[in-house]
């Protein structure tokens, strides 16, 4: 599966999606999540008229997605931020106004595929999960000094993980005997801790536990609910935003976001709704998308993967 770690996730319905915007001439893309760069070469081949702004906190990424985007000279400019730092960002490059956005919320298959990083439980490796390695605490500072009841706030909180205490409970016993640093010692816990029904559902037991952590290392959904919010009030008149996201906890957000830019905010039973209160968003997709079987079958990241898109249709009146 090698080369699943360079497709792109519902890549075309992505573009599709976002065409309308980024197809006229002077138009800016954002990339949200850079990571190795799929979706952003194919913005940039795709739309060649567009410039193109790709975010992500990882250096090691950026130097990666660099090297493959080089070709496109000066039309991407690639920086190291958080994505909820968007705003600053366009700020300083002198762009406050955006045709396009893409989320693509998955870890990037770089993190999952270099075993150093922590991220898989499919293999051992130092209990990390940073996506920036140059900031923050480790996954294993979580597990190691968090109280417990903070521990099983975020197994059920960002791994709806229904087995929380008990995992939890093995957790503390355990490192009190010693500290845990990687990752096999984790997912062995985990499958002793768990009843046998609860094992035979859903995949690797240890799943949920490390979504969790890693939400948690790096403020995925604190981030995230900036983000978004951020992402719509960059967009110009007739921009579009493209959002993948990869757990019930991401897509509920974006959801939210947008279906309040999408909804009158009028009082009921005005005759005439003023301007103001009109909608700013037109909802692109019904629902969530989800892949086709074909994609899935070719790339099992893509399995959980849903995509939610609209439209700036209204400026906001402040």
């Amino acid at each position: 599966m090698s080369n699943s770690r360079h497709v792109p996730v519902m890549l075309q319905r992505c573009l599709d999606l976002l065409a309308p915007a980024l197809e006229r001439p002077g138009a800016v893309a954002v990339d949200c999540t850079l990571g190795l760069g799929g979706h952003s070469e194919a913005l940039l081949t795709r739309f060649p008229e567009a410039r193109l702004v790709a975010l992500d906190r990882d250096k090691e990424a950026l130097r990666h997605a660099g090297e493959r985007l080089a070709p496109f000279g000066d039309r991407a400019t690639l920086v190291h931020a958080v994505y909820d730092e968007l705003p600053d960002v366009l700020q300083r490059l002198g762009a406050p106004r955006v045709q396009g956005v893409l989320f693509d919320l998955g870890v990037s298959s770089m993190q999952l595929d270099e075993a150093g990083r922590g991220f898989a439980y499919a293999q051992d490796a130092p209990l990390d999960m940073r996506m920036d390695q140059s900031t923050g605490i480790s996954a294993a500072e979580v597990l190691n000094t968090y109280a417990p009841g903070e521990l099983v706030r975020i197994l059920r909180a960002y791994g709806e993980e229904k087995q929380a205490k008990r995992i939890v409970a093995a957790i503390v016993r355990e490192r009190e005997k010693e500290p845990f640093t990687t990752s096999a010692r984790l997912v062995e816990l985990i499958r002793d801790a768990l009843p046998q029904a609860a094992k035979r559902t859903g995949g690797n037991p240890a799943k949920r536990t490390f979504q969790a952590l890693r939400i948690e290392v790096n403020g995925e959904l604190a981030v995230l609910e900036r983000a978004i919010p951020a992402a719509v009030q960059a967009l110009g008149l007739g921009g579009r935003i493209a959002v993948l996201s990869y757990h019930s906890l991401e897509d509920r957000l974006v959801k939210q976001v947008f279906a309040a830019g999408a909804a009158s905010t009028a009082p009921p039973g005005l005759p005439v709704v003023p301007e103001r209160y009109q909608p700013r968003l037109k909802l692109l997709t019904r629902g969530a998308e989800l892949p086709t079987e074909e994609e899935i079958a070719e790339n099992r990241r893509a399995a959980p993967a849903r995509l939610r898109g609209a439209e700036r249709i209204r400026e906001s009146v402040e």
